[in-house]
C-alpha cells in the first residue's frame, strides 16, 4: 500500500517556497497543468493542491474552503534534528508559532500553522522517541 497526503493551499507559489525553505522538502513533479506540485523529501510525498478559497472541497460539501487558521483532526508531524534550527527555519518561512516549546520524556514539540492556515507539529525525539512512551496492542483490542 502507498500513502500521500494531499493539502488543498490557495496560492500554490507561496506553499510551495513555504515548504521549501521551512522544512526542506524539494519539487519532485508538477502535475495537473501546474495546479499540482509534488513535494519530496519525508517518507511519503505531499501533494499541494491550488484550491481557491470558498470552492467547495466536493459537490455535496456544506462548507466551503476557508483559509484562516483552522483545527482539522488532520495535521502534519514533522520530526527534525534540530528543532531549534527548524523552528527558526520554519519562522522565516512565514510559520506562526502557537505556543512555547513543550519538553517531553519522549522529545520536544511545538504546534505551528503554515502561511495557509494548517497546523503542524515540529518535533525532535529524545532517547527512545515514542518507543519510551508505547504499550503494544493486543489481537483483539487492535480491532476494537
Amino acid at each position: 500500500m502507498q500513502l500521500l497526503l494531499n493539502l488543498d493551499v490557495p496560492d500554490l507559489p507561496a506553499a510551495v517556497a513555504f515548504y521549501q525553505q521551512a522544512l526542506g522538502f524539494s519539487v519532485g513533479r508538477v502535475l495537473f497543468g501546474g495546479t499540482v506540485v509534488e513535494m519530496l523529501g519525508a517518507a511519503v510525498p505531499l501533494y499541494l493542491l491550488h484550491q481557491a478559497a470558498t470552492t467547495r472541497p466536493c459537490p455535496e460539501a456544506g462548507v466551503q474552503r476557508d483559509y484562516r487558521r483552522h483545527w482539522t483532526p488532520l495535521h502534519l508531524d514533522v520530526v527534525v534534528d534540530d528543532l531549534d534550527a527548524a523552528l527558526a527555519r520554519a519562522l522565516a518561512a512565514g510559520a506562526r508559532a502557537e505556543g512555547e516549546i513543550n519538553e517531553y520524556a519522549w522529545g520536544r514539540l511545538i504546534t505551528l500553522s503554515d502561511p495557509c492556515g494548517h497546523g503542524l507539529c515540529l518535533l525532535q525525539w529524545r532517547g527512545q522517541g515514542y518507543d519510551l512512551v508505547s504499550t503494544h496492542l493486543g489481537e483483539n483490542d487492535a480491532q476494537n
